[in-house]
């Protein structure tokens, strides 16, 4: 899953980035308005996370141009302003949940839990494909009784590729889905992670394999 974080306080940005890493999400972290509408607009995120008061645009003028352009994107409002009023505001703005400042962190992963199930189609915890198994809450693989803990990017990617099996993800689309848009990082690191992955989904005998498919990029699909 992939996240875009606006919000204009530097240490909180930092510590919303840290908090969301380290639940396996890829973030894109960004500092004012203007730049939030030009990522979101451009990027495949799963969820946005908009302070209110930001330089260049405010984050609901933000979300109104991006509802406006038909992107449905789901949305929280992380924001000091605590008045039903403005909560009405952003919530008529296109926002799909709002959390005011200060927060504990428990609560602001819950919402967005919940935000990403609600979504133009539900979200299970368990994605099958084959005999593969990836548990979301977990982040273990299994299949029948052998189970694995994936790292981080491992997780990421194979939750990609598990969630849409049969289709072609470049690398660098995979690049930007999973580390971001302005990552310096190589795609022998993508090749890397995908070596880990292909060992242990053929150790667990799992029936599936991610492919390479020259000048397009990896596939899962059924192993031969």
């Amino acid at each position: 899953m992939r996240i875009l974080i606006a919000e204009d306080d530097s240490r909180l940005l930092k510590s919303l980035i840290h908090i969301f890493q380290s639940h396996h999400f890829a973030v894109d972290g960004v500092s004012n308005g203007r730049d939030a509408l030009e990522y979101a607009a451009g990027g495949e995120y799963d969820a946005l996370v908009l302070d209110i008061m930001m330089p260049g645009l405010d984050g609901i003028q933000v979300l109104r141009q991006l509802r406006a352009q038909g992107i449905a994107t789901p949305a929280l409002f992380l924001t000091a302003r605590s008045e039903i009023s403005q909560r009405v505001e952003g919530l008529d703005a296109g926002a799909d949940d709002y959390l005011p400042k200060p927060f504990a962190t428990e609560e602001l992963l819950a919402r967005i839990r919940a935000m990403l199930r609600r979504r133009d189609a539900f979200q299970p915890d368990l994605l099958r494909f084959g005999g593969a198994v990836l548990n979301r809450s977990t982040y273990e693989l299994s299949c029948g009784d052998t189970t694995a803990v994936l790292g981080g990017k491992e997780f990421q990617i194979l939750e990609v590729l598990l969630a849409n099996p049969r289709m072609v993800f470049s690398t660098e689309r995979l690049i930007s889905k999973i580390w971001g848009y302005d990552t310096s990082v190589d795609t022998s690191v993508v090749w890397v992670h995908i070596s880990n992955l292909r060992k242990k989904l053929a150790a667990m005998d799992a029936g599936v394999r991610i492919r390479f498919i020259r000048g397009a990029g990896y596939i899962l699909e059924e192993a031969p």
